[in-house]
């Protein structure tokens, strides 16, 4: 993910002579068009939800969606009752949830506040998608520019594969967190002030507060690009061509860096507490490291959101899911690049092969780590052949990384070296033939992956029972109410109406359940969601498969021990109920809950059933199976 500066760029910063000011607007303008195009594109693949952010959602990844919406109007509950950014009892009743052990957003969520209670979670989240993609990709020109190519072009060629390669688009089916690719080039700009920097105190500064943002964003990319990092300084510095130059940077940069650690170190001390000792947390990971990895033929194949995927000439099932396929370069591209890396090594001076070993050697070990610990070759695993993660499996914090996101280290890694092979195409050949052959073989690598906009669907409108605050006659602030059936990764119908009251701001109902990462899997790891009980999962049956339970007194005695569990005061159903796979069966809840608890009571658009913890259901005369 790291590369070092040219020989230009690591030169002493003297000032340069003054541009006339023709060439400095002219420079000025370009670099706008270049944000207007990373803008636009960020636009495109994000355009399906602008369509209608309340109506449209994500059609691979609901859940997460909806879980980070939660996040966004959380965060108004934050900024006006001062709420714990790190735990909340808002979800999960009464368990509550540690999000530090999430994949919170804390930062956006603060910083978006505004907007959220403006115009709501959904219109939050789309705002900050677009701009995590096309900052992302723009932030990463300006890097190239500043520190390795002078060529303005061959910086967009490169930018625009690190903001929106195959491995992005996939990762825009949900995750606000992944998405956020802005940080390695932000935390690569502040690492490579270090080395020429006087002024160490105030770049240790910024290192730390983008340390700090970047746990609170995504904890496991900023481990990606701190390993990524530490692995390109290693390998650079380590060099006959450029150790003299490292060890007289030495000093201040170890400076910088100590003042940036005691910095990120004082503002991560309450959330690193939470995240790994801290009420509900756990150890490792909810998910299977040998199922979320590379495939290693998805580097040379092409995924479903490209111009060639939308021909047919895709692997998408090489892919744990939609939202984790980080490879699928295709081998036209992987081609290019091994040619274009041996090229530019042949005719190199040495501080440039010092750079591109340090590239490649960060690349491919990335791509290994990608690979998981075992390998997999179409679809198949094959257990005698362990790999580099193999032994790293159960090491802190890579037990709780999943393999394939490493690969997005790759894209990165790639992204630069398109650019410094660009800048030799459009700067070093002089014969035309030369140029028109380069520039044919890269449209050949990069036409086919040209993004498609991510996938949506319809979702569930917001019930008036909600949206006008109906509900708030029916339960006090900090009860439990909850919409059926109850918030999980398959329904998050009922963690999204709770979003859109929080961002409102005023009292507060809580749900159980919820989409989340808590304790409770095997050996101590997390597990998606909350432990379930009986009377949840027979809501959620129901409304996936439309079954309606024969209810005994059994049932009604486990029933009423649940609601008395979480405190559950409301529950109400409304008249469209949406899960992961399109809508869910809402007569079976109503014959569920009529069995349970007599009809309901229409209120608004809802049917509501008011829930006495302790005393509802009540048993049905002449059932011996209980003798409550």
């Amino acid at each position: 993910m790291a590369v070092a500066p040219t020989a230009p760029a690591v030169a002493d910063e003297r000032p340069a002579p003054p541009e006339p000011p023709a060439r400095r607007r002219a420079a000025w303008l370009l670099d706008v068009a270049a944000a207007l195009v990373c803008l636009g594109l960020g636009y495109w693949i994000t355009s399906g939800i602008w369509a209608d952010p309340a109506r449209r959602v994500v059609s691979y990844n609901p859940g997460d969606h909806a879980f980070f919406e939660w996040l966004l109007g959380y965060g108004v509950q934050i900024m006006e009752h001062g709420l714990d950014p790190f735990h909340t009892t808002l979800l999960n009743a009464p368990d509550g949830v540690n999000l530090a052990a999430n994949t919170s957003v804390t930062v956006y969520a603060l910083l978006f506040a505004p907007l959220t209670a403006l115009a709501g979670p959904s219109v939050a989240y789309v705002t900050i998608l677009t701009l995590n993609l096309s900052g992302s990709a723009f932030l990463w020109y300006l890097f190239l520019r500043r520190w390795l190519v002078g060529h303005r072009g061959a910086a967009l060629i490169g930018a625009l594969f690190c903001g929106f390669a195959p491995g992005w688009i996939a990762h825009a089916n949900g995750h606000l967190n992944w998405t956020a690719g802005w940080l390695a080039p932000a935390i690569l700009w502040a690492v490579f002030r270090l080395r020429t920097t006087r002024r160490w105190w105030l770049d240790g500064i910024v290192l730390g507060l983008l340390m700090a943002a970047g746990f609170s964003i995504a904890a496991e990319m900023l481990f990606s690009i701190a390993l990524a990092t530490t692995i390109f300084v290693l390998v650079w510095a380590s060099s006959r061509a450029t150790f003299r130059e490292a060890m007289r940077a030495a000093p201040r940069a170890l400076a910088a860096v100590g003042v940036a650690a005691v910095l990120a170190g004082a503002l991560l001390a309450y959330p690193l507490y939470m995240h790994f000792a801290g009420p509900g947390s756990f150890k490792g990971t909810g998910f299977d490291q040998r199922k979320y990895v590379e495939d290693v033929a998805g580097y040379l194949v092409y995924p479903f959101r490209t111009l060639a995927g939308a021909l047919g000439f895709q692997r998408g099932d090489l892919a744990s899911n939609q939202t984790e396929g980080a490879s699928f370069f295709g081998a036209p591209l992987v081609l290019l690049v091994i040619v274009g890396t041996v090229l530019l090594w042949r005719r190199a001076p040495r501080s440039r092969k010092a750079v591109l070993r340090a590239t490649t050697i960060v690349g491919v070990l990335f791509m290994l780590l990608s690979f998981g610990p075992r390998l997999n070759w179409f679809t198949k695993e094959y257990p005698a052949v362990p790999l580099l993660y193999a032994p790293l499996a159960h090491w802190p914090i890579f037990d709780s990384a999943l393999p394939a996101r490493f690969a997005l280290a790759v894209v990165c890694v790639t992204g630069v070296l398109l650019a410094l092979l660009a800048e030799r195409v459009l700067t070093g050949y002089r014969s035309p033939r030369r140029v028109i052959a380069w520039t044919a073989a890269f449209a050949v690598a990069l036409v086919p992956i040209f993004p498609t906009p991510v996938l949506t669907k319809e979702r569930s409108p917001e019930p008036r029972f909600i949206a006008d605050g109906t509900w708030r006659d029916y339960v006090a602030d900090g009860q439990v109410m909850t919409s059926l059936p109850f918030g999980a990764s398959s329904a998050p119908d009922a963690q999204r109406w709770q979003a859109y009251t929080m961002a409102r701001g005023g009292t507060q109902f809580r749900i159980p359940d919820g989409y989340f990462l808590g304790p409770g899997g095997p050996d101590g790891t997390g597990r998606v969601g909350a432990l379930p009980r009986r009377t949840d999962w027979m809501f959620l049956r129901s409304a996936l498969t439309g079954y309606v339970e024969d209810i005994d007194n059994y049932d009604r005695a486990r029933v009423r021990e649940d609601m008395t569990y979480w405190g559950v005061h409301a529950i109400f159903i409304p008249e469209e109920i949406t899960g992961k796979d399109g809508p869910l069966f809402r007569q079976s809840l109503i014959a569920t809950m009529n069995d349970l608890f007599g009809p309901g009571q229409q209120v608004s658009d809802v049917l509501l059933w008011q829930i006495r913890p302790g005393i509802d259901p009540v048993s049905v005369p002449g059932d011996g199976s209980d003798n409550w």
